[in-house]
Formats: C-alpha cells, sequence, structure tokens
C-alpha cells in the first residue's frame, strides 16, 4: 500500500486500475506521439488529428491495452492504422475529383527543415515510419516490428533504404 505522497508502483497501478491510469498515460506519450506522427505525416494538424483518433481508440479499449506488455507499441501502431486509412480514403477522394492538389510545406522560412521535411516526403510511409521510430523514437528493431506489424529484419531494410533515399534527396538538394 503507498502512501498519499508516494506514486504507485507500475505493478500496484496494474493490480489496482483506475481512471487515472489512461490519463496518466495519456500526459506521458501526447507530445512523444504528436512530434512522431508530425514527422511521418508533415503536417501538424493532421498529426494532431491521428493523435486524437488513436488516443479515442486506445481509450475505448483501455480496460485490455493497458494489461498489454507495450500500451505505448500499441498506441504507435494504432495511429500509424489510422494514418494509413486516411491516406486511402484521401487517394480514392483525389481519384474522383480532378485537379485537387495538396498543401505545401509550411517551413518556407527555415531552410534546414524545409529540406528535411522534403526529404521525409519522398520516402514511402513505411520507410518513414521505420525511420521515426528506430531514429526518432529511438525503439529497436524488435519493438517497431511489432509497433508496424514487421519483421524486425524488415524494420531494419525499410530504415536503412530510408536513411539512402534521405541522404541521396539531400545531397541532390545541396547541388
Amino acid at each position: 500500500m503507498t502512501s498519499m505522497n508516494q506514486p504507485a508502483s507500475i505493478s500496484e497501478r496494474r493490480a489496482n486500475p483506475g481512471a487515472g491510469d489512461f490519463e496518466e498515460f495519456f500526459r506521458a506519450e501526447h507530445g512523444r506521439l504528436l512530434r512522431a506522427l508530425y514527422l511521418v505525416t508533415g503536417s501538424a494538424e493532421e498529426a494532431g488529428e491521428v493523435a486524437q483518433e488513436a488516443f479515442v481508440r486506445v481509450w475505448e479499449r483501455w480496460d485490455r491495452v493497458r494489461d498489454l506488455e507495450n500500451p505505448t507499441g500499441y498506441l504507435y501502431r494504432t495511429a500509424l492504422n489510422v494514418h494509413r486509412s486516411a491516406l486511402r480514403r484521401a487517394r480514392r477522394a483525389v481519384g474522383r475529383l480532378a485537379g485537387a492538389g495538396s498543401g505545401r510545406d509550411p517551413f518556407a522560412d527555415a531552410d534546414d527543415r524545409d529540406q528535411v521535411i522534403r526529404g521525409l516526403r519522398t520516402l514511402t510511409p513505411r520507410q518513414r515510419a521505420a525511420l521515426v521510430l528506430t531514429e526518432l523514437l529511438g525503439y529497436g528493431s524488435e519493438e517497431a516490428g511489432a509497433i508496424l506489424g514487421v519483421q524486425a529484419v524488415t524494420v531494419r531494410t525499410l530504415a536503412s533504404q530510408g536513411r539512402a533515399a534521405l541522404r541521396s534527396t539531400m545531397e541532390h538538394d545541396d547541388a
């Protein structure tokens, strides 16, 4: 039993789950998820929408998710699935509407960031996701593979291909 001034240990919180568990999880993961999704989507607005939808889906299943070995991994996988679904819907909508344009880069006044964002956009969604999970968030290939639903070797391959493509794009832009 913990005193009023000491936080409960993880095992105690799991044994006595409360409404605050999800709020703690949300506070701990919200900022990181937003930053990761921004790099994946290239848009702060879209990243916010995807994060919101992912947290809602996790909250709806919190009674099961909180007991998973890696609830954070489940959150990221949910967010990436939400993003992929939105991309599929957008592609279908664009296919129906002739001449629909896409938004431009929001970093017109920051050349270095602009170059990185444009470079990330040249990568496939899977390469971007692998790079964000392994390079930015520090997940190992096994953990990133579990989040993406692929084998660890696939994550390493996607990240390697993404780094090579990004390096090539950035060298081309410098020329």
